[in-house]
């Protein structure tokens, strides 16, 4: 008898150690690659999830959301990038992906102005990453409206 419960022990003792020593997956959470991020790509569409058109007027304290259609982006593996609205603004950042967000994986950056360093730099914009698959991604920018949440969808297309 002493022998059996010995055994239960040690299987429960080890049952436990293999259980704390696992990682833990949240499904609601896809982790994507920072590469996949990486190269240049163009916004083809923006368009509007529990919102209606023109209710938000400006977005990354820039420009309407609209303005934002065919934009550039060049994001570099370093963290460095630049967008480039069709009418010529320019705005240079540094970006990362989060994967510690409530919603899910998102795509950040902080906009820089000359002289800034990213470190020295507080404040920035989040957006859930909705796909990317290293040739298209669609990006989701939250907007609360009321007691709810709306999103702006960014769609784009990487450049070859």
């Amino acid at each position: 008898m002493k022998k059996l419960i010995q055994t239960s022990i040690a299987i429960f003792s080890l049952v436990l150690v293999i259980s704390a020593c696992s990682t833990t997956k949240n499904t609601t959470t896809s982790n994507v690659s920072r590469g996949k991020f990486v190269g240049t790509w163009t916004c083809n569409n923006v368009s509007y999830d529990g919102l209606v058109q023109n209710a938000v007027q400006s977005v990354f304290d820039q420009a309407p959301p609209e303005a934002f259609v065919g934009s550039t982006w060049k994001l570099t593996n370093s963290g460095n990038g630049i967008y480039t609205l069709t009418n010529g603004t320019s705005q240079t950042i540094f970006w990362s992906v989060y994967n510690g967000g409530t919603t899910g994986t998102q795509f950040q950056f902080k906009k820089l102005y000359e002289g800034d360093k990213a470190k020295n730099v507080a404040e920035g914009y989040r957006l859930d990453i909705a796909n990317n698959d290293g040739s298209a991604m669609t990006l989701k920018s939250p907007v609360t409206v009321g007691n709810s949440t709306g999103y702006i969808v960014y769609s784009f297309t990487k450049n070859p």
